[in-house]
């Protein structure tokens, strides 16, 4: 283990959670916190920025896109209490990643092996859409995260084209050699950076999973090429 990079993992997700940095979402993700939706009524509202989730020693990293309102906005941890959550936890658990296939709350004992989950953005916006400014004011924490988890890691799979444009930045930033020109967005895309693969994936959205643009076969295609490259 990593003694240093979980301990930094802690303390990072501790700081980023006190996170005031973009006025729009501060208020959309507390309005939403204040007035809940009818079916969570009865529950509290986590209402603040989400910090990334998982094995704090990954060999694979997982980064989306932003939190949902009602679903990690909600419950505090990545991609739980939603639908797209249901297809990306049901996906790892297939896969041999995660220790259940659901995730409804983040004190309902899900665990991650080897794999981190993380956003480009950690507050919930309006219409789950981010602006340019946000997403690059938030890249500061992705940043941080890469500088303390790219050691070990040996894979990422980039959730959707949002995520994929903000990765190749951040990776910049943190000192990672990265080429010149960004590589073009697409389903189960490889790209080779630093000894390590990138892996871009469509985003289990229900946009994309009620279309059948992603289906659970090209999902779990995804994760098994990703596990084989992380070594796990």
């Amino acid at each position: 283990m990593r003694d240093a990079g979980t301990d930094g993992v802690a303390a990072l997700n501790r700081e980023l959670v006190q996170c005031r940095a973009c006025p729009r979402l501060v208020e959309w993700r507390e309005q939403v916190a204040r007035e809940r939706r009818a079916a969570f009524a009865d529950q509290e509202y986590w209402g603040r920025p989400v910090p990334g989730f998982g094995d704090p020693d990954p060999r694979l990293l997982v980064l989306g896109l932003a939190p949902a309102a009602h679903g990690a906005n909600r419950t505090g941890r990545m991609f739980t209490g939603d639908r797209s959550g249901d297809w990306l936890y049901a996906a790892l658990h297939r896969t041999g990643l995660a220790s259940q296939p659901t995730s409804v709350a983040a004190d309902d004992g899900l665990a991650l092996r080897g794999t981190w989950i993380t956003a480009p953005v950690h507050c919930a916006p309006p219409a789950n859409k981010p602006t340019t400014l946000e997403r690059d004011t938030c890249r500061t924490w992705l940043v941080r995260e890469l500088g303390l988890l790219w050691p070990g890691l040996r894979a990422v799979v980039v959730l959707g084209r949002f995520g994929w444009a903000a990765l190749w930045p951040a990776l910049r930033e943190a000192g990672v050699d990265v080429p010149s020109r960004r590589p073009p967005f697409g389903h189960g895309v490889e790209v080779d950076v630093d000894d390590r693969t990138v892996i871009g994936c469509y985003h289990v959205s229900q946009q994309n999973t009620f279309t059948g643009r992603l289906t659970e076969p090209m999902l779990d295609a995804i994760f098994r090429r990703a596990t084989e490259r992380a070594g796990l």
